[in-house]
């Protein structure tokens, strides 16, 4: 969608907007507005497949408005605490109301607080469970140059020597997930040469992308604890000798002591931003919090690009992460956006 055809999609939907708001009494959101946006563009185009995420949760979602032919789940942690509800099973249960009547449900790898409450919906709804591990494996996998080769055990098929150029073995399971919801949706198995053409041909700017190797600079948009963990695991079993430089910047919803803990054996210094985000903890803040919880050489950068400068300037590797907001200003700060 070009900035003429965006603009032209808002005036389409305003007086929609402008109904509702009077009808309501009360405006409504940025991401409702976008999610409107995005239903009737795909309308417009007549698109034959719609991959929809939800913003927050998925019960009270706006992308929940649409009734999905499959729902997925990749996998589900404590977040969003304040409207999801403070343990595992309630997010759970928030999330999983996604799943319509008869559809098909396809999850990654759950808790086990979360596996029993999908196994409640699955059943209620009626419609297929696909969970990655039972119904889908993945078959042999290794390390390959930047990325992975993988054997899909899927739906219907197996599908071998599937090369993924991502890095971060959890990316593994996201490919194998993928999949069977395009096996669920299809009701079939797929084209073996169109499942290795898709994978790799999958990128994903802001996902341990690497945007220079010399130096060695990194972003990666992990915002919340599980996202930071599966960044440090990966990191450990594929760049095990490096440390890092890290400029840090996240929200204040989010569990940054656990993310400033998981990643402090990887750190030679942290270099705390803030985003452009009123949403944004303070740099002020985040040194602080690290310095007292001892994770040390503690940097206050201020401004992503300034952090991003100083942790240049060591001349030692640059992990950028902790705020999708912040990795894409670090990747307009490196000149790629």
């Amino acid at each position: 969608m070009t900035p003429l055809q965006f603009a032209d999609a808002i005036a389409e939907i305003a007086p929609i907007v402008e109904m509702y708001e009077q009808r309501a009494g009360e405006g409504i959101t940025y991401f409702e507005l976008t999610t409107a946006l995005a239903f009737a563009w795909f309308a417009e185009r007549a698109v034959d497949v719609a991959v929809i995420e939800t913003g927050l949760g998925g019960r009270l979602d706006a992308s929940n408005a649409a009734d999905a032919a499959v729902a997925v789940v990749t996998t589900i942690g404590l977040e969003h605490t304040e409207y999801l509800g403070t343990t595992i099973a309630e997010i759970a249960g928030e999330k999983l109301a996604i799943l319509p009547a008869g559809a098909p449900l396809v999850t990654g790898r759950l808790p086990d607080d979360a596996v029993a409450v999908a196994a409640r919906v699955a059943e209620a709804q009626g419609g297929p469970w696909i969970r990655l591990g039972t119904e889908v494996r993945i078959g042999d996998v290794e390390m390959d140059d930047g990325g992975w080769l993988v054997t899909v055990e899927g739906v219907y098929d197996t599908y071998p020597d599937v090369f993924l150029g991502l890095h971060g073995r959890h990316q593994v399971d996201n490919l194998v997930v993928a999949i069977a919801a395009v096996e669920a949706l299809f009701g079939r198995p797929l084209d073996p040469a169109a499942v290795r053409e898709a994978g790799a041909s999958v990128r994903c700017p802001g996902r341990m992308e690497i945007v220079s190797r010399d130096p060695l600079v990194m972003v990666d948009g992990a915002h919340n604890a599980p996202g930071v963990d599966a960044l440090v695991e990966a990191l450990r079993e594929e760049f095990a000798a490096q440390r890092w430089q890290i400029v840090f910047g996240a929200m204040t919803d989010k569990s940054i002591d656990l993310m400033l803990a998981a990643l402090a054996p990887r750190a030679a210094g942290f270099h705390m931003v803030a985003a452009d985000s009123e949403r944004a903890m303070p740099s002020a803040d985040l040194a602080r919090l690290a310095g007292a919880a001892g994770h040390a050489p503690v940097f206050d950068a201020g401004s992503v690009a300034t952090g991003v400068a100083a942790a240049l300037a060591t001349g030692e590797p640059v992990l950028v992460t902790g705020s999708i907001y912040v990795v894409g200003e670090a990747r307009r700060a490196l000149g790629l956006a």
